[in-house]
């Protein structure tokens, strides 16, 4: 990868972050800018964009939970919004061509209905980063989102072997012997430790499955999802993500580059892109009533139809193999850059204020929920214990272990997680499913039994939005969270937070105590 490439993606993502900008904007403006001054893309770059998806489908695919992809929200959801999506985009592209717009009154109705398909999915790169930026990959609507996105990535490569007449080898059927040599894999997963060996472990599980697959004619990405599935329930499937996160994060820095390096952008063509991106609003709403009328919490269908309203870019694949066939001119996919580039940036800008957004349109939003609920959205209420431990994970878990053990008011855990909650019961700890930053669930159980909320999440961003929601929900009790670093640590007080624990001093801390005991007291 060329130095001006890091430089210039360096210096707009931290303009970007500066502006209190997701860094994947200044990405997308430096690819822009350094293909006006004349740089072009070499098959470096391109590389780096292929890799970075393939590492990011194969992490999601060890966080994904495969039962999910079968939930009639899921794959309904998905379908009806793809033909009613098709059907307004085409007649909205008619409509402009009846008005005599440059380059859509060119548009017979089988390119039209090629754009509106190609419009009809949501950015996987785009969502996955920015549900991981908020934390929010494990809560109802990230994983609703994902699955969205994997159905919609499947109903892709389908499309792909239609248009490139790339039909699936015979050997396809071998790849079923992978189910046979699964307790090799593990046993091989288990055997690499905790060291060096785990991120070079899920590059080979990764980049293996992508080369697999192409033997046999099947898509490469599609192969690396597929098996990051296969693997999720291996214990070390999370810890392989987090060794992955760095490095994709890295390498997609490739793949926002290489949108601005598709083509040199007109004033002509940004405009027409602008249309297509007023479309976006549409998205929203299709996926918003959809996801009501399939019965989901008001909440929950808000924040995935949010994060999926944004043009994907599977949009550009579609564009270039129109332009290759001949069905569309190259002034086309430059067209389809800019929707794509756009629709990123308003995606990252608004989400940033979804929880706001939410409450200041709570009641009107609410009318169009249904009274009767998904069995996963209805909130059990927890037992009558006066601490509350949100966020079941290492450092949750040792708090609850704690204060069940030491204290006479015992605690009760709440996690985002379904299936850690299933996890956890089945071990006997009291722990409940619920999503802490939705105001609604802390208005449906008594606030007034409780009088300390323990926040042990990764995130600031988390953190903030909890206490929002509890203040809103007008929570009389104390509130405690753990922070990493001291300037987040400061940031929480100033919030107000009661106490807010360092999590490694206090590691270091406690450390230290429990060690002490070890020492014989002296008389």
């Amino acid at each position: 990868m060329d130095f001006i490439w890091v430089l210039f993606a360096f210096i707009c993502g931290l303009i970007a972050k500066t502006t209190s900008l997701p860094p994947s904007i200044g990405y997308l403006a430096a690819g822009f800018i350094l293909n006006f001054i004349g740089y072009q893309a070499d098959d470096s770059l391109s590389m780096l964009s292929d890799l970075g998806i393939t590492i990011m489908l194969f992490t999601i695919g060890l966080k994904l939970n495969v039962k999910n992809l079968f939930k009639t929200e899921v794959w309904l959801g998905c379908s009806l919004h793809t033909l009613l999506w098709i059907v307004v985009t085409i007649t909205f592209v008619k409509l402009l061509a009846l008005l005599s717009v440059s380059y859509f009154s060119d548009l017979d109705l089988m390119t039209s209905a090629l754009i509106a398909f190609a419009l009809s999915f949501s950015s996987t790169v785009c969502v996955i980063k920015l549900l991981e930026e908020n934390g929010e990959m494990r809560t109802r609507h990230g994983k609703l989102a994902v699955s969205i996105l994997v159905i919609q990535d499947i109903i892709a490569v389908g499309f792909l072997v239609a248009a490139t007449g790339k039909t699936p080898s015979i050997w396809a059927f071998a790849l079923l012997g992978l189910f046979l040599i699964k307790p090799i894999i593990n046993r091989l997963i288990s055997h690499v430790g905790h060291g060096e060996l785990i991120p070079l472990m899920g590059f080979f599980l990764a980049l293996g499955s992508y080369e697999l697959f192409e033997l046999v004619n099947i898509k490469g990405d599609l192969g690396a999802l597929i098996i990051g599935m296969f693997l999720a329930s291996h214990q070390k499937a999370t810890e392989i993500n987090k060794a992955l996160m760095s490095f994709k994060d890295i390498f997609l820095i490739g793949f926002f580059l290489s949108i601005g390096f598709t083509a040199i952008p007109t004033i002509e063509m940004l405009g027409l892109a602008s249309l297509l991106v007023l479309l976006i609003p549409v998205k929203f709403v299709m996926f918003y009533g959809i996801f009501s009328l399939l019965k989901m919490r008001c909440r929950s269908a808000f924040l995935s139809a949010l994060s999926l309203s944004n043009f994907s870019e599977f949009g550009l694949i579609v564009g270039a193999l129109s332009v290759t066939a001949g069905w569309l001119s190259n002034d086309w996919l430059v067209i389809l850059a800019l929707a794509v580039a756009i629709s990123f940036i308003l995606t990252n800008i608004v989400y940033r204020f979804a929880h706001t957004l939410f409450a200041d349109y709570r009641v009107f939003l609410s009318k169009f929920e249904r009274k009767d609920k998904l069995e996963e959205d209805s909130f059990c209420q927890p037992c009558q214990r006066p601490i509350v431990i949100i966020g079941m994970g290492r450092v949750g878990m040792g708090a609850y272990q704690a204060i069940n053990s030491h204290s006479t008011n015992h605690a009760w855990g709440l996690d985002a997680d379904k299936e850690k909650i299933n996890w956890l019961t089945k071990n006997n700890v009291e722990a409940y499913y619920g999503d802490a930053e939705d105001v609604h669930f802390w208005e449906s159980i008594d606030l007034s039994q409780l009088e300390l909320v323990l926040l042990a999440l990764p995130t600031v961003q988390d953190a903030v939005s909890i206490t929002t929601q509890l203040h809103a929900a007008k929570y009389q009790g104390k509130i405690a969270a753990v922070a990493r670093y001291d300037d987040e640590r400061s940031e929480l007080e100033t919030f107000g937070i009661d106490k807010v624990f360092n999590f490694y001093t206090e590691a270091g801390v406690g450390f230290a105590e429990e060690s002490l005991a070890l020492l014989p007291k002296k008389i």
